[in-house]
């Protein structure tokens, strides 16, 4: 009997167990989500007033966690093609097997929408409110430091420090030359892309591990700088009184010039909560927008290929002095931008909130999300700071439950939930070219 090692007609051969893998891997999958949540979301314990413990149990709870893992699960191999062995056409109608490429085009969309509403959904809703601008804020961040680690291949555990660069400039242009926001804003960026370009020239010799080393030492640097120089930044006291952004002049308070007068409506503090959530929004996505712009040019492409091989790239003639700078001038800029925005809605900042964590933090939600998918960042980042509120009531397993589920989404996903390192230029026909050239190198 011949053995075929076409994997798609072994598949079509075998679509039996295909269909065992998946539910194998959903089982497992909901094993573990049993076996993480069965203590912290199936019991719940508090001390009685005469100090003994009481307990009670949530059982319906986590039986509907774990079921919804267990579907999750399938429904994210059915959508990511993970087990693309398999005859889908054995489990499912061939319609719906046809129509999941087309679903997965109209995620994105979908997701937009939904977050366009979100202040009309849950306006009522402060606290849900302020997560999503802080989800949002993340997202951007993610997406600048994508262009640097997910497009360019550039290790940088530093990242918070053009955060910082950001929020500081900012706060010192506003409250010492009193600009506004809308001035303040491009001055930051410009400020972070040029502390970018002066990292990146230290750096341009090194790569992997010394990379990190060095910009992870920047990072340090950055922040012992503002933690030291008390006569500029404030030292550990921070910056205080920092101004609210306004609506292009008007501002956002209970008063005769406010824009709810003007608007003759109602005010409520709402407003400003739901105009710092728009404003995050139109930043990201148009962080979103110039890095997608800019993997079609031919910086774009020169990052990719410095990603993919550095040595290759020299050959090619592609100078790796420019794309190494403007990937992380690039990324620094957005960067900026994301501080100021953080500086103008916290109001005070302080070097406490530009620690190496932040970094740490912001390079997981890339690595997690897929390097190079600007979807999958946005999705790890929904994910890791949801889930860092969903279990903020178990304050002691939280950093455990976070630990454990990025060890198993590498084991099980290494590439990320959304890996994407397909080139942006290609050659669609390589087979009729390579004919080509042969015919005509034999006439």
């Amino acid at each position: 009997m011949t053995r075929t090692t076409d994997p798609v007609a072994r598949a079509s051969a075998r679509p039996a167990h295909d269909v065992a893998y998946i539910l194998k891997k959903s089982f497992l999958s909901a094993l573990v989500a049993l076996v993480l949540f069965s203590l912290m979301i199936g019991v719940r314990t508090e001390a009685g007033p005469t100090g003994q413990l009481i307990y009670w149990t949530r059982f319906g709870d986590l039986a509907m966690l774990v079921g919804g893992v267990f579907a999750g699960s399938i429904l994210v191999e059915l959508l990511r093609g993970s087990a693309r062995s398999f005859n889908a056409a054995s489990i499912v109608p061939q319609s719906i097997t046809n129509a999941v490429p087309r679903f997965r085009r109209f995620v994105a969309p979908v997701l937009l929408i939904f977050t366009l509403l979100i202040p009309v959904i849950f306006y009522d809703q402060r606290y849900i409110l302020d997560l999503s601008i802080l989800v949002l804020t993340y997202v951007m961040l993610g997406w600048g430091l994508n262009v640097v680690v997910g497009l360019a291949g550039l290790l940088d555990l530093g990242y918070v420090a053009f955060y910082a660069v950001g929020a500081y400039s900012y706060a010192l242009l506003a409250t010492t030359l009193g600009l506004s926001f809308w001035v303040c804003l491009p001055l930051a960026g410009i400020l972070a892309a040029f502390w970018g370009m002066l990292l990146g020239f230290p750096v341009l010799r090194l790569r992997g591990d010394y990379l990190a080393i060095v910009t992870l030492a920047f990072g340090e640097i950055i922040r012992l700088i503002l933690l030291n120089w008390q006569k500029v930044t404030g030292g550990p006291n921070g910056i205080t009184g920092i101004p609210r952004p306004t609506f292009f002049g008007i501002p956002l308070t209970n008063t005769e010039d406010g824009l709810a007068a003007k608007l003759g409506i109602q005010f409520s503090t709402t407003h400003r909560v739901v105009f710092l959530f728009y404003l995050i929004l139109a930043l990201a996505l148009l962080t979103n927008w110039v890095t997608i712009r800019l993997r079609r040019l031919p910086i774009g492409r020169a990052w990719e290929a410095l990603r993919e091989d550095e040595v290759a790239c020299r050959a090619l003639g592609i100078n790796t002095t420019k794309t190494k700078l403007t990937a992380f001038a690039t990324g620094a800029m957005f960067g900026g931008f994301a501080g100021a925005f953080f500086a103008t809605r916290q109001g005070f900042i302080s070097p406490e909130s530009f620690t190496f964590q932040e970094s740490a933090l912001v390079l997981a939600i890339v690595v997690l999300g897929g390097m190079g998918s600007q979807l999958g960042v946005a999705l790890a980042a929904a994910a890791m700071i949801g889930g860092f509120e969903l279990f903020r009531g178990f304050e002691q397993f939280r950093m455990l439950v976070f630990g454990a589920a990025m060890v198993l989404l590498m084991i099980w996903r290494p590439r990320g939930l959304i890996g994407h390192r397909a080139p942006t230029i290609f050659l669609e026909k390589p087979t009729e070219i390579s004919s080509a050239m042969v015919k005509e190198g034999h006439g």
